[in-house]
């Protein structure tokens, strides 16, 4: 049984998990405790809807689910607050970003699973990394994540690090590049509403057309170029030995390198 869920933790990420299962009526509001001294708006209005906001901790041994969704610095905190406050049986799902599964199932004594998941979830199209040495706790950590998003399972815990640069921080890389491309069309000349709209617009059609076509994004750009074209022309300058790939690469090594440091 997965329900009660109880969430260690409301806030951007843990709101955006909430927000998805209302949306896409994966669990009922009357299924989450939220614990959580700063709740956000999407626990408020789970709370509003019936889910129960910071109960007394008798009410947290009804849990079934467990995820420890505070900031990873305030992990070791929440464990020792609540891991004697639940029942034997429960699971944890940890979406604490850089903390081992392994440090975690030895505060709290239960089998563990370790996701690193995207805020996309909260429309119903994250993407969840998930790490688990126990199939119990694998299973759990779909049973939550599939409803709002694709969840990918790693066979290592070490390949953490890696999705979270490719796929946890990412989000954040195309805000950049969409941020970029307004700006450069406002130098080019375009109004900053016209440039607003367009870089917009056309980045979100793009990835539209991408998930509804399953083409692969190499086959998507050949179709876009004309050979001697403006597109071209364009590419010239992102694909070069200073673009797009090396300047991937970079990036997702520091993140990695990152994450490997916030994990200790």
């Amino acid at each position: 049984m997965t329900v009660p869920i109880l969430m260690l933790g409301a806030g951007r990420m843990g709101g955006a998990m909430v927000d998805g299962w209302r949306r896409g009526s994966a669990f009922a509001p009357a299924d989450l405790i939220l614990c959580d001294p700063m709740p956000g708006a999407a626990a408020l209005k789970a709370a509003q809807a019936g889910a129960t906001l910071n109960p007394p901790l008798a009410t947290l041994m009804r849990a079934k689910t467990v995820v420890l969704a505070v900031k990873p610095q305030m992990w070791r905190e929440a464990a020792a607050a609540y891991a004697d406050k639940l029942a034997i049986d429960v699971v944890v799902v940890s979406i604490a970003a850089g903390v081992k599964a392994g440090d975690i199932e030895a505060a709290f004594s239960r089998p563990v699973a370790r996701v690193m998941p995207t805020t996309g979830a909260a429309i119903g199209k994250g993407v969840a990394s998930i790490y688990s040495a126990s199939p119990e706790a694998r299973a759990r950590a779909h049973a939550l994540f599939d409803p709002v998003g694709v969840s990918v399972d790693l066979a290592d815990e070490d390949l953490m690090d890696a999705a979270t640069a490719v796929s946890g921080s990412s989000p954040a890389y195309l805000y950049a590049f969409v941020e970029a491309l307004e700006a450069a069309g406002v130098t080019a000349g375009l109004a900053p509403d016209a440039a607003r709209t367009l870089a917009r617009a056309t980045i979100a059609s793009a990835a539209a057309l991408m998930e509804a076509s399953g083409e692969e994004p190499s086959e998507l750009r050949r179709q876009v170029t004309s050979p001697g074209g403006t597109t071209e022309a364009a590419l010239k300058v992102l694909l070069s030995d200073r673009g797009l790939p090396t300047l991937m690469r970079d990036a997702v090594d520091a993140a990695a390198a990152r994450a490997k440091e916030l994990g200790g």
